[in-house]
């Protein structure tokens, strides 16, 4: 099955509200560093018209190959990671008048087993989101020791210690672990007490999933790179899915606003605009925090 042949479902998160804060103009040039399928890309775009200063990133190569029709529009496609294209980008001395980052993985991500992100569908230990990157899941669970293992569910995960240290055991004594369905049931096996909607192993592959993917350090290295990167008037977009990158971002945000005159960004969200609420047709924005700037 190729994707073009059967190009997945992804539908873009908060999209309205996105529209809302970053205001797209005619003739803005547009940079997204996690352009997935081109959901948020493609209706801003649509506005703006102006695909040859703009820019779109993703280091899926799955996505990248989807986002052909932009580019015969003349749009800048990189296959890389945010934080390496930042740097490039503002190497090349490049500048926009609307960026947005969507931090969150894509339903096809989720959604094709062999992708390793979902233990909904059992597939291999990947949660690779470059496939070109040599360690996956399945290399860093049958290789960590303990410490490692507890630390990375405990911290990512953010699993209390205690839960953190029984499921690191339980994964410890099935190993090795080949499918996400086998991590998936070990960790089941080792809770105790009852769940409901939410499977005991969630957190854990959300831990194991930000390491593979040097997800919050990539976060925390691009905020100052923004500012370089918009134009004056330039408004920035960030969508967050857990508390971990949300805080990052406010952080910065926040050390922005009390900067006074040395600041950059004018910020736009005293509060975060949440999906729960704003985008209630959607299942996979339920986590999901908006906070977006201005470059002054």
């Amino acid at each position: 099955m190729s994707i073009k042949e059967h190009p997945p479902l992804h539908v873009p998160v908060l999209l309205q509200d996105v529209l809302t804060l970053l205001q797209p103009q005619s003739d803005e040039s547009y940079l997204d560093l996690t352009a997935g399928y081109g959901g948020h890309a493609r209706e801003i775009l649509g506005i703006t018209s102006n695909y040859t200063e703009s820019t779109l990133v993703d280091r899926d190569e799955y996505a990248t190959r989807t986002l052909g029709d932009l580019q015969d529009k003349g749009v800048q496609v990189m296959h890389t990671d945010f934080l390496t294209a930042a740097k490039q980008l503002v190497q090349d001395g490049k500048h926009y008048s609307l960026i947005l980052l969507d931090l969150g993985v894509s339903s096809p991500q989720l959604d094709i087993p062999e992708r390793g992100f979902s233990f909904t569908k059992s597939g291999p230990l990947d949660m690779r989101m470059d496939q070109r990157q040599a360690q996956s899941a399945h290399t860093l669970i049958d290789t960590a020791n303990r410490t490692t293992l507890i630390h990375l569910i405990h911290e990512y995960g953010e699993e209390p210690k205690r839960i953190a240290e029984r499921y690191a055991d339980a994964i410890i004594a099935a190993r090795p672990l080949e499918t996400t369905g086998e991590l998936a049931e070990a960790i089941r096996l080792a809770h105790v007490g009852k769940w409901q909607k939410t499977h005991p192993a969630t957190r854990t592959f959300q831990a194991f999933r930000i390491a593979i993917n040097d997800e919050l350090h990539q976060v925390r290295e691009l905020m100052p790179l923004l500012p370089k990167l918009l134009k004056k008037g330039g408004r920035v977009g960030i969508i967050s899915f857990h508390s971990l990158e949300d805080r990052i971002v406010k952080r910065y945000f926040t050390e922005q606003r009390d900067a006074g005159y040395e600041s950059e960004l004018d910020v736009l969200t005293k509060k975060p605009i949440a999906g729960h609420t704003h985008d209630v047709h959607n299942p996979r924005a339920r986590s999901a925090k908006l906070r977006a700037a201005v470059k002054k």
